[in-house]
């Protein structure tokens, strides 16, 4: 009668089972471990990344800041170029409102073909109140010239010589309405023999006041 032992062939197939399980569990270990360490590198290749990125925006904001540097007595003395050229522009401004501005404006007056510096809309009233006081576009500016041209506290005295007294008056006529120009009083006039020329002339003088 043969007999077989059964129970020390169960008791191998239960150890077969449980080194199965405990390779299935170490395998599962294994590979949880390789997807950690999976989607660790790829987040630490994120963070790569961004600070890849971060340092090369670091560094164009450093060159920047060095091609500043370099240029910065260029820029100061660009800058240093442009004040001194509005100072100037500043003056010249300030100088042509002034005094100057006063005698360019006599220019103006005494320049055939031009007149005074006046607004339109108040030419346009004085013209429809009282045409006489306009002046004439046509007057030959050289029939009179200055002589004299004293200016003190705003107040001028402008002294000069005339073919006739129409010349004169045209003359005050233009101040008047320049806007330069203001309480404008023409002095007693004479007749003489101009020394010069040998020509019958009008010896004049003027006083005003003066805007600037």
């Amino acid at each position: 009668m043969i007999r077989i032992n059964l129970l020390a062939q169960r008791k191998r197939s239960e150890a077969a089972e449980t080194s199965q399980a405990w390779l299935v569990a170490v395998m599962l270990v294994v590979l949880a471990e390789v997807v950690i360490l999976f989607v660790y590198h790829g987040f630490k290749g994120e963070e790569l990344t961004d600070q890849l990125r971060k340092n090369r925006e670091l560094n164009a904001q450093i060159d920047q800041s060095k091609k500043a540097v370099s240029n910065h007595t260029e820029v100061k003395q660009k800058l240093d170029t442009l004040r001194a050229r509005e100072e100037a522009i500043h003056r010249l401004q300030t100088a042509r409102s002034g005094p100057t501005g006063v005698l360019l404006e006599l220019a103006r007056v005494l320049t055939p073909g031009r007149g005074p510096s006046v607004d339109p809309d108040r030419l346009a009233q004085l013209r429809r109140d009282n045409p006489l006081s306009m002046f004439n576009p046509g007057w030959d500016a050289r029939r009179l010239w200055i002589t004299s041209f004293v200016e003190a506290q705003r107040r001028v005295k402008i002294e000069g010589k005339a073919r006739d007294a129409e010349d004169v008056s045209e003359l005050a006529r233009r101040l008047n309405l320049s806007s330069f120009f203001h309480d404008v009083r023409l002095l007693p006039a004479k007749r003489e023999v101009d020394a010069k020329s040998k020509l019958d002339v009008v010896s004049f003088s003027i006083e005003a006041k003066v805007r600037y």
